[in-house]
């Protein structure tokens, strides 16, 4: 399953800083407006404890982490929706991603500029919300000048086509995110998927913030967070120079020890995957063997026949049943021999939901 976050923001908030410590591609770096023209793009792995304990118990030739692609857009300017600052150019790159990790400056430093002069984190995210909703109102209007013959002629996809563009329309005249937006049925909902409108993609707000603030935030981010919780959205608060720090520290044991001496458990960068894993709906289960523990990327609710088709289409089409053990049965008992003798592995069917974390093992004849 491709999946592609990108990272947006104005020039010079700390986009390609943090680029650099989310992926082992390197983003150059330098005070200076438009320093990113093409979007890097990283892999980036999902950091996944149980994948390490089941090793340690499976003793497998590998593991492989569920990734997520990584994409560092160039900074939007004022005028963006209008071809500003190469700005249809970055639209085209936000358009291909399924997620938005919009970076928001929020500490001050006389040493880095700011395109705008003065740091204001809710001035700045404005500025890139009305460029994407000029072009999703751009997008809609286009949309409804092709729909409303058809759907007066009464049309039934037509109409609901409209229904849901008019929707649009009215929220984003208002200076509003598409996001906000739901649609009850499944044919609207199919609808609206399918104009893959800009702010209609999840979003998480990523304060970028000095190390004095890395733990508990300031004033900036607390004025960001209030207004995340008014849109739905997600945020959080994270030190990008800091993160760069501890991405050049060797041992394990140096960055934990950097971690613990700034009050944090764990790292903004393994916070910030998890958070877009999350913000994209997405879940992981395992597979555990002698050559390989294996975590594999769904969406949540999938259903065992859906995931089956993660490994191989074969394993969908010819679906039997699966075996299931629950994470916390596998370490208690050390091993699937034991499980089994517990009878804690379950056998289910095509309609069992699976969830995070469930170790399975697909039974299927093609």
């Amino acid at each position: 399953m491709a999946l592609k976050c990108g990272i947006v923001g104005l020039p010079n908030v700390g986009k390609s800083t943090l680029f650099n410590c989310l992926s082992s591609a390197k983003a150059q770096a330098a005070n200076f407006p438009f320093c990113t023209i093409e979007p890097n793009v990283g892999i980036i792995t999902v950091p996944d404890e149980r994948l390490t304990r089941l090793a340690e118990i499976v003793h497998p030739g590998r593991i492989v982490p569920a990734t997520c692609e990584i994409v560092d857009i160039a900074g939007l300017v004022k005028g963006a929706s209008k071809g500003e600052g190469l700005g249809n150019k970055f639209l085209g790159n936000i358009r291909e991603t399924d997620a938005i990790i919009h970076v928001l400056r929020c500490f001050d430093d006389d040493n880095i500029t700011h395109v705008d002069g003065t740091i204001d984190p809710i001035r700045d995210k404005e500025i890139i919300d009305t460029e994407l909703q000029l072009k999703d109102l751009e997008t809609i209007e286009s949309q409804i000048a092709k729909t409303q013959k058809t759907a007066a002629a009464g049309n039934k996809d037509a109409k609901v086509l409209m229904n849901v563009l008019e929707a649009y329309k009215e929220v984003l005249e208002k200076g509003k995110n598409a996001r906000i937006v739901n649609f009850e049925s499944k044919e609207e909902q199919d609808a609206a998927h399918n104009l893959f409108l800009l702010t209609s993609k999840p979003v998480l707000y990523v304060c970028n913030v000095d190390e004095v603030a890395a733990k508990n935030g300031n004033e900036m981010t607390a004025r960001v967070d209030a207004l995340a919780k008014e849109e739905g959205a997600e945020m959080m608060i994270l030190a990008a120079k800091t993160e760069e720090d501890i991405a050049e520290l060797e041992s394990y044991e140096d960055k934990q020890m950097f971690l613990e001496e700034l009050g944090l458990e764990e790292s903004g960068v393994n916070r910030l995957i998890k958070k877009a894993y999350s913000l994209l709906n997405l879940e992981t289960f395992i597979t555990a063997g002698e050559m390989e523990v294996k975590a594999w990327t769904y969406r949540k609710g999938w259903k065992a026949p859906q995931c089956a088709g993660v490994i191989h289409t074969d394993f969908e089409k010819g679906f039997i049943r699966a075996e299931v053990i629950k994470y916390d049965d596998y370490i208690k008992y050390g091993s699937e021999a034991a499980v089994r003798e517990a009878g804690k592995m379950g056998i289910e069917g095509k309609d069992y939901v699976v969830q995070d974390g469930d170790i399975m093992h697909f039974r299927f004849n093609v």
